[in-house]
């Protein structure tokens, strides 16, 4: 399988601190790759130096094939950005934001309209094409920033927090959408801080935390490696986790004690494994 993201031995710096250090890993070409960190674990740093808008202090970083130093303009030609900050103009409309965008990137017309037709019914927004942006809602935004990152046909999407602050419905919505551009071939990095987000959508994950990667892998290579279940015990307003490679070791454990008092045994999810690598939860 091609490679559509690679980045090696990627350092930021800002004042001699080290924000990204020595990070190095590749992003599979139709893959759906989830990037998780706490709070200032340079995530958003490498984003930006994927995306170009950061240069990164050493290392290499390529997109589609392209060092994203030398070749800035074919990158952002071939990516497509959802920020976590909605970025419509909301004075323009529906279709107003869509053609700006078409402009920018020199989409010729007809084919432009065309094609803004096209995903605008893609993302339902279609009946809301004359609507001023100040008027739709916020998933109806999201939606908008979705099918204008997809107007100029990128290669590769990446989706910073794209359903945060959205209630569980429109939420919902938004991953189907998601998941269907990615079973149509479409490469695509996702941060968030929604647990369930990535095990739903994601093939790997990788885990940030003080500007390295600690952790690399699908769902189940982490489950694997720090174990399938895990016996819970409460302790004043605090929990304390104990991993076992199985479930059903957790219960044959928490079985054997005399004293089960606050405690329980469960299987292992994503939320567990990065509280346990990263000593805290995510804010």
């Amino acid at each position: 399988m091609s490679v559509a993201v690679s980045l090696q031995n990627v350092c930021k710096t800002y004042d001699k601190t080290p924000v990204v250090d020595d990070l190095s890993f590749d992003i599979r070409s139709g893959e759906m790759f989830g990037l998780l960190g706490p709070n200032g674990a340079g995530k958003s740093t490498t984003i930006r130096m994927i995306t170009t808008l950061t240069r990164p202090s050493s290392g290499r970083i390529e997109v589609a094939g392209c060092d994203t130093v030398r070749y800035r303009g074919q990158v952002k030609r071939r990516i497509g950005v959802v920020l976590q900050q909605i970025s419509v103009d909301s004075d323009l409309t529906v279709w107003e934001n869509m053609e700006f965008h078409g402009r920018l990137h020199h989409i010729p017309s007809p084919y432009r309209q065309k094609e803004i037709d096209r995903w605008l019914d893609y993302v339902e927004l279609g009946d809301r094409r004359d609507s001023l942006a100040k008027t739709l809602s916020g998933g109806m935004k999201r939606r908008l920033q979705i099918a204008r990152a997809l107007l100029h046909e990128p290669e590769i999407l990446f989706l910073d927090e794209p359903t945060v602050g959205l209630d569980p419905q429109t939420r919902r919505r938004l991953w189907e959408i998601i998941r269907d551009l990615n079973k149509q071939g479409m490469t695509m990095l996702l941060t968030t801080h929604y647990m369930d987000e990535v095990e739903y959508l994601c093939d790997r994950i990788g885990i940030m935390d003080g500007g390295k990667l600690i952790e690399l892998g699908t769902l189940q290579d982490l489950k694997h490696r720090h174990g399938e279940g895990l016996v819970m015990k409460q302790t004043g307003d605090r929990w304390q986790y104990q991993f076992f490679p199985t479930v059903e070791e957790a219960n044959s454990h928490l079985a054997s004690l005399s004293d089960r008092t606050g405690m329980m045994a469960r299987p292992t999810n994503l939320e567990d494994i990065f509280v346990e690598l990263t000593g805290r939860e995510l804010n």
